[in-house]
């Protein structure tokens, strides 16, 4: 009884073992390709799923993420005979996991071949400048001739980049060489700008000062005119006045003049004077009319001689005494 018992305890844990076995569980992102007696199944996604023992097995588990496929260097010849190592990378996903099970022995091999040999293509009709210049153009080309070629492995390309481009030795010595001219080339173009640049800077400054001086010596000239204008009008203001004031003194002089010898008149009116006092005023007044700037005088008719005008004065004189 103890054999069969141990023997029973080992066929209860054979069957747990394989039943165990049994449960599949598949992770998220991923699919498991299910054959059946050798032939296609199946295609299980995330989850639990049984299996079958001793009819089904999994053949193949496919992820479905996003991947990178970094190939070795390529070595490729341009359309004018140059050689060169290209490094490519290439981004795909698995969207159908049969067809990427059955579709290929090797797909990453496949998919490595493919790419040199398409990559080799297109750079042959390339020249090197326009390999150098052109990965953009490069890129885009490789990534749809591999999407639609690898279409039938259940693969989707996403892109393809030319992670590295490498010519020859000499020809790296040549660019850099050219490259080294162009910048010096540029250096001396960028030197003769700002050096053009800063004359012309410099003669708009000239300019600007220029026009600035001549803004100020114009304000200048028209303040000093201004000013000027400006004393001469007050010195013409200051003669007028003064002439104005000497008129009027001359005018209250003669006034007072007049006034006085019409005053003079009056008192010698009313002093009911004779003969020779007047004849005494029209001396005065005779010697106050030679005493002027006058070339010619024009004798009274009352003054006949010398002798007369003595006895005049004697009287007025012996009058005056008494």
């Amino acid at each position: 009884m103890g054999f069969v018992n141990i023997l029973i305890i080992a066929l209860i844990v054979f069957i747990l073992i394989v039943l165990i076995r049994c449960i599949c569980i598949v992770p998220q992102a991923h699919v498991y390709v299910v054959e059946q007696l050798g032939t296609f199944k199946c295609e299980w996604t995330t989850g639990p799923h049984l299996l079958i023992p001793f009819f089904q097995r999994v053949s193949s588990k496919v992820s479905l993420k996003e991947r990178v496929a970094d190939f070795k260097p390529q070595q490729v010849i341009t359309k004018d005979n140059v050689t060169m190592q290209i490094d490519t990378v290439v981004f795909f996903q698995v969207t159908d996991a049969k067809r990427y099970t059955y579709g290929v022995e090797n797909p990453m091999l496949a998919m490595e071949n493919l790419t040199a040999t398409t990559l080799r293509n297109i750079i042959g009709e390339l020249e090197l400048d326009a390999t150098l210049t052109s990965r953009d153009t490069i890129n885009t080309k490789i990534t749809a001739i591999l999407d639609e070629e690898t279409d039938r492995w259940g693969i989707k390309v996403i892109r393809v980049e030319l992670k590295d481009i490498l010519p020859p030795r000499e020809i790296q010595d040549s660019m850099e060489k050219q490259m080294k001219a162009e910048r010096e080339r540029r250096e001396k173009i960028l030197q003769a700008e700002g050096e053009k640049k800063a004359q012309v800077l410099v003669a708009e400054a000239e300019k600007e000062a220029k026009i600035l001086r001549a803004e100020a010596d114009k304000q200048s000239e028209i303040l000093k005119a201004e000013a000027e204008k400006e004393a001469m009008i007050l010195r013409a203001d200051a003669v007028r006045e003064q002439k104005i004031r000497e008129a009027s003194g001359e005018a209250q002089a003669i006034e007072l003049v007049q006034q006085a010898m019409a005053d003079s008149l009056v008192k010698l009116n009313s002093a009911n004077p004779n003969e020779a006092v007047l004849q005494l005023k029209a001396l005065e007044a005779f010697a106050k009319a030679a005493d002027g700037k006058s070339t010619k005088i024009i004798i009274p008719s009352e003054i006949q001689g010398i002798a007369g005008l003595a006895a005049g004065i004697k009287a007025v004189a012996e009058t005056s005494a008494e």
